[in-house]
């Protein structure tokens, strides 16, 4: 059965308020968060009615869509899941599902191996994985990366939408280092994923504030801001504005710079075959190991993925990062100097 963007959309949100059982839900508060999230979503700001919230509910209830949701009503007013344990996001996917995904599956297949869509393959391989495995009942053959408490995730496409409609967000952010919390309108340029955490790039509209990198993990309240007007990026090519940073931390006009190491020979295949950097050359090499450089920007992710290395690995410059290594890894070495043991 056919069913329209504004249904799933509703199905979702019912289904949401419904999983949330620190509140008691009636039928005139699923249809008001039905109408939020139209309004939300959609741009639609006519309410939904509530033979349509009935009706979704009804269809919920019924296996047309294979949901099947155990939706009771308490004390005759109250709506509620009766497995608490319930969502109509984990339910199993169907034949026609499966018939579905499979010739998706197999378009993007057509596309692996072109230079053009690189970045498919990864998707392909875990949707044919999933694929396999509700074939077949058996276990994964592929494991990825996967961080599942991952925080702020449901940020993503609220900000994916207001990069695209160059809508004004309106967020309250506390960084690890803050003592509370600040609100303040930004205007979101690109999404940046590095090591399963994602961030945000924009600009606060707070005075002579510069560009930011936000977490969304450290983000605790989002919302459109249509009102405050979007301050457009004409300064970055967004295209190259990461190409020489490792991470995400990056001063506008900050500038890269020259870093060379050398790595013991037992462990230089490891970064030859997987380059701490795209910039990354084979300078050569001695009787301790092989000597490369990389063209980055001086940062923190660029030196904890340096002392990740640990003693396998020498930096010879520039002068103020080699400095910095060394402190780290004096400090290092005196913390297991101490006899304290901890409680």
């Amino acid at each position: 059965m056919p069913v329209n963007r504004n249904a799933l959309i509703r199905y979702r949100t019912i289904d949401q308020c419904l999983q949330n059982r620190l509140r008691r839900w009636t039928l005139d508060d699923l249809i008001e968060a039905c109408s939020e999230a139209l309004y939300e979503y959609e741009g639609i700001g006519k309410g939904v009615s509530r033979r349509s919230v009935q009706a979704d509910i009804e269809m919920m209830r019924s296996d047309k869509l294979g949901y099947e949701a155990p939706i009771v009503v308490i004390d005759r007013k109250y709506y509620t899941y009766e497995d608490k344990n319930y969502s109509i996001t984990n339910i199993p996917l169907t034949r026609q599902d499966m018939k579905v995904l499979s010739e998706v599956s197999g378009l993007l297949q057509q596309f692996k191996g072109f230079s053009h869509f690189a970045d498919l393959n990864e998707m392909v391989s875990r949707l044919e994985d999933k694929i396999h495995a509700r074939r077949t009942h058996s276990m994964p053959v592929v494991d990825f990366e996967k961080n599942d408490h991952l925080k702020g995730l449901e940020h993503i496409e609220v900000i994916r939408r207001a990069i695209i409609s160059q809508t004004t967000l309106c967020i309250t952010y506390q960084s690890f280092k803050a003592r509370q919390a600040n609100t303040f309108c930004f205007s979101p340029y690109l999404l940046k994923e590095y090591r399963n955490r994602w961030f945000v790039l924009g600009q606060s509209h707070q005075r002579h504030s510069p560009l930011l990198t936000l977490a969304l993990d450290r983000i605790q309240l989002l919302c459109e801001e249509p009102s405050e007007s979007y301050q457009e990026n004409n300064r970055l090519d967004l295209s190259t504005y990461y190409d020489d940073v490792i991470g995400v931390t990056k001063t506008a006009g900050q500038r890269n710079t020259e870093v060379i190491f050398r790595i013991e020979h037992a462990h230089a295949p490891y970064v030859i075959t997987k380059p701490i950097h795209s910039s990354q050359k084979l300078l050569g090499s001695d009787a301790e190991g092989k000597i490369f450089s990389i063209r980055v920007v001086l940062n923190f992710e660029l030196e904890r993925e340096l002392l990740g290395f640990g003693a396998k690995i020498t930096v010879f410059g520039p002068r103020i990062l080699k400095k910095q290594i060394l402190e780290q890894l004096t400090r290092a070495a005196g913390q297991y100097n101490s006899p304290e043991k901890p409680l």
